[in-house]
């Protein structure tokens, strides 16, 4: 069991990297440099309202995806990587950003294209009905489903879980065996939330993902202003540290550009087929939309959030230890900058950030049981679904830092190297969605999508064959 635990670990490291490097530059080339190009035309779509009474808008999608894309990898995930792999491990989270926002349109284009209906008229889909309707692998769109659940429902959220409950530890009161009073209260509002429903869940990221993401970076900015001497050192040895490749190949697996790299995708999660459960719910005219609104999440996630993290820990000038990875070093920084006011701003963050992304992952998980099932879960197996959700959030907390990433490490990896691979095999669909949509516009139309007119042999439920 330990030598298939090393060789999944393993697989975290550089092959990985090589993946979603390769992975990302291949769509970035494919689309044309859409994430350049279409910029501007993604802050647009964002605002576009739903034509459905019972339908998720793109904007209620994006606050979904975002919510678990801007979590407590974002502050916890930063940390851990600038302690372990120096500053320049900032400069490779930017990097992963730029090229995932391609993989980002790709996948969830297609999930917007494979989407199935519900009763309602409402839609859901996701990675899994597009590796079986277009791939025809009905046994590698299980393996996927189940992936998805266990990184989602097990790892993503058992590791938010334990980073929310460590926040808490600069401060006098704390002692380790509150870590499971932590758990349970975390885990009992998630619990009544969640009991709510997808509606309640949309409405709920809808109104805290925005607020909570304004005020960290206005956080961000003051800490900036106070250390305003700062900032173009903090600049250079970001830039230093990135580009000192005798450091990088002298030991790559601990390098910046490796710490890098994986928190950047813990943290944006491009291109392992999560956000695509999101992206199907939109209802929109045309699903190269919903794939520039979701490239829009992880610019938000990682060039917004992320960023303000790490600019606002390196800029106070606080060393970054081994010893202080994680929320330690985030709060002795943040201390420096703003006295005590840093902590507790931190840990309110914290909780809002794990709040969110808790949601946001269930969300996920829910859609994958959705496709093993057949159909939306009964009210008796959501029930139980959920309870089960929240006793792995309450065991989360109690984990070890080390045990607590590896495993959410692993259940990425697994979920990239499926789907980014898939991806590629048919990602035809998404570009011929994006230059059907290009073209659409420069005409002056609003886009509309006829799945025959672009080469969808598959029957689809939304789309139009003729």
């Amino acid at each position: 069991m330990k030598s298939l635990y090393d060789a999944l670990l393993y697989l975290t490291g550089w092959p990985l990297a090589v993946l979603l490097i390769a992975g990302g530059l291949y769509f970035t080339v494919r689309t044309k440099f859409i994430q350049l190009r279409f910029f501007i035309e993604s802050l647009r779509v964002v605002l576009e309202k739903p034509a459905g009474k019972n339908s998720v808008s793109s904007f209620g999608a994006l606050m979904i995806s975002t919510a678990s894309r801007v979590g407590t990898g974002n502050i916890i995930g930063v940390s851990t990587a600038i302690c372990f792999g120096g500053a320049g491990a900032v400069f490779w989270m930017w990097v992963t950003a730029i090229i995932g926002g391609a993989s980002a349109f790709v996948e969830s284009t297609l999930a917007q294209i494979y989407k199935r209906r519900n009763p309602d008229g409402s839609s859901y889909g996701g990675p899994s009905f597009y590796i079986e309707s277009a791939c025809r692998n009905k046994f590698l769109a299980v393996v996927f489903a189940l992936a998805l659940i266990f990184t989602y429902g097990v790892g993503y959220n058992m590791l938010a879980s334990y980073n929310l409950q460590s926040s808490f530890a600069a401060f006098g009161f704390y002692k380790p065996s509150h870590c499971w009073i932590f758990g349970a209260v975390t885990a009992l509002a998630f619990l009544f939330t969640i009991l709510g429903g997808s509606r309640t869940l949309v409405k709920t990221t809808g109104v805290l993902v925005p607020v909570m993401g304004v005020v960290y970076i206005l956080f961000s900015l003051t800490a900036l202003v106070l250390n305003a001497n700062n900032i173009l050192p903090m600049f250079k040895v970001i830039f230093t540290d990135a580009f000192n490749f005798k450091a990088v190949f002298g030991g790559f697996a601990g390098s910046c550009i490796m710490w890098g790299l994986k928190r950047g995708l813990y943290s944006n999660e491009a291109g392992i087929g999560s956000a695509p459960n999101a992206a199907a719910a939109a209802d929109v005219s045309h699903p190269a939309k919903q794939g520039l609104v979701q490239m829009l999440s992880v610019f938000i996630d990682t060039n917004l959030i992320c960023m303000a993290t790490a600019l606002m820990c390196l800029v106070s000038g606080v060393p970054a230890t081994a010893a202080d990875a994680g929320a330690p070093y985030v709060q002795k920084a943040l201390s420096g900058s703003f006295g005590m006011t840093g902590p507790v701003f931190i840990a309110c963050a914290m909780v809002l950030f794990a709040y969110t992304t808790l949601l946001g992952n269930f969300y996920y998980v829910e859609s994958c049981f959705s496709y093993i099932f057949g159909h939306t879960p009964g009210k008796k197996s959501l029930l139980l679904i959920r309870i089960a959700g929240a006793l792995l959030i309450f065991f989360g907390a109690a984990l070890k830092m080390e045990h607590a990433w590896n495993i959410a490490d692993i259940a990425q990896c697994v979920l990239a190297f499926i789907n980014i691979p898939v991806c590629i095999i048919i990602g035809k669909a998404a570009y011929t969605a994006l230059e059907d949509y290009a073209r659409q516009k420069k005409a002056g139309k609003n886009p509309q999508y006829i799945a025959g007119d672009n080469g969808i042999k598959e029957e689809t439920d939304f789309w139009k064959n003729c």
